[in-house]
């Protein structure tokens, strides 16, 4: 679908009295990437709605390619990079579970769903768990590719033992879209799994979430 063109030269101004949920994804994308050069051109924004194919492509591009696509400066670009992760965080800190226990599989896949499904890239987080599953940190633990990330069980362990933690949950993303757990999840996790019950600090799942859902490597462990 082609989005149409400009009829304004300043966004900003035509719009000023309305408010953000009565305006359009151009409108909204104009204000911060700026209007057209000239009266009745395209808009950057229709241009980089149309390159992407809508707003979930251009979640996916970086600040540069927003920028290439849209026909703007790298500063008018960064501000629709800064807009959609700031996006991001407001939804992750409206789902974050705040006091709730996070052991169950259900609730590992509502605080990773939001933070992980969407990038192209793998990331494996640890939540570090105090004695009634309430989560007291997480962070990211390894970055990898497309296909994959490389994690040993040190890497999970310092910061476990660091924070303390009384049990802790792994959780990372398939960028392919599939959450089915791989070979190689398997057998990373039942090595972190060995090195936990050595130390003490139980490792209690290890969810993969994706766009298809989510999945706990647990169940493809033999027993």
């Amino acid at each position: 679908m082609q989005h149409p063109a400009s009829t304004s030269a300043d966004p900003s101004s035509e719009h000023a009295a309305a408010g953000p949920n009565e305006l359009g994804d151009v409108e909204l994308l104009s204000l911060l990437v700026g209007p057209a050069r000239r009266r009745g051109a395209r808009t950057p924004a229709a241009r980089l709605l149309d390159h992407a194919g809508g707003l979930a492509g251009i979640a996916r591009m970086g600040a540069r390619d927003i920028a290439v696509s849209a026909r703007v400066r790298t500063d008018r670009a960064l501000r629709v990079s800064a807009a959609i992760e700031l996006g991001r965080r407001v939804h992750a800190a409206l789902v974050e579970p705040r006091g709730e226990t996070i052991g169950s599989f259900r609730e590992v896949e509502r605080w990773a769903a939001p933070r992980l499904v969407h990038l192209e890239h793998e990331e494996v987080w640890l939540l570090c768990l105090d004695g009634r599953n309430t989560l007291k940190s997480a962070r990211r633990v390894a970055q990898g590719g497309a296909h994959g990330c490389a994690l040993t069980p040190r890497d999970v362990l310092t910061p476990a033992l660091r924070e303390a933690a009384s049990a802790i949950v792994l959780v990372h993303n398939h960028p392919s879209g599939d959450p089915t757990p791989s070979p190689e999840d398997v057998h990373m996790t039942r090595a972190v799994a060995g090195a936990c019950e050595v130390v003490g600090v139980p490792l209690l799942d290890h969810v993969v979430v994706a766009k298809g859902g989510a999945s706990s490597v647990f169940e493809a462990l033999e027993p």
